[in-house]
């Protein structure tokens, strides 16, 4: 039986799906971008304030479904410029310490929604 996450502490889907699914234990989390949940602003301002917001947007969804950072199990990063993988990296850092962090991949894309310049996505046990 699947369980559908819904929080207004990440942004409300802009398409046909939900912000999460709960299956058999395992949490699927859509896409998030840096777009401020109080606002419905997208932030950016420059990759760390965006980075920021979309990992925040990440933990909104997390403690929606009962979890943490560190119940993550794999993480999904999309960027517009592979250039910027340094300050990224920086700043997934503070959510993911390096002794418990999740597996991951990051790879450079064409174009993300709304022509942001990151897209994180995650799976987590619940």
């Amino acid at each position: 039986m699947k369980k559908i996450i819904s929080t207004k502490n990440a942004p409300g889907a802009i398409g046909p799906y939900n912000q999460a699914v709960v299956h058999n234990g395992i949490l699927y989390a859509s896409g998030q971008i840096a777009i401020d949940p109080a606002t419905g602003e997208l932030v950016q301002d420059n990759i760390e304030a965006e980075t920021h917001q979309v990992l925040k947007n990440v933990g909104g969804i997390l403690a929606a479904a009962g979890c943490t950072y560190k119940d993550v199990l794999k993480v999904s990063v999309f960027v517009k410029d592979m250039h910027q993988y340094g300050q990224i990296n920086a700043v997934y850092a503070e959510y993911f310490d390096p002794g418990w962090a999740p597996a991951r991949e990051l790879v450079e894309v064409a174009n993300l929604p709304k022509f942001v310049n990151i897209e994180i996505s995650v799976t987590a046990a619940v």
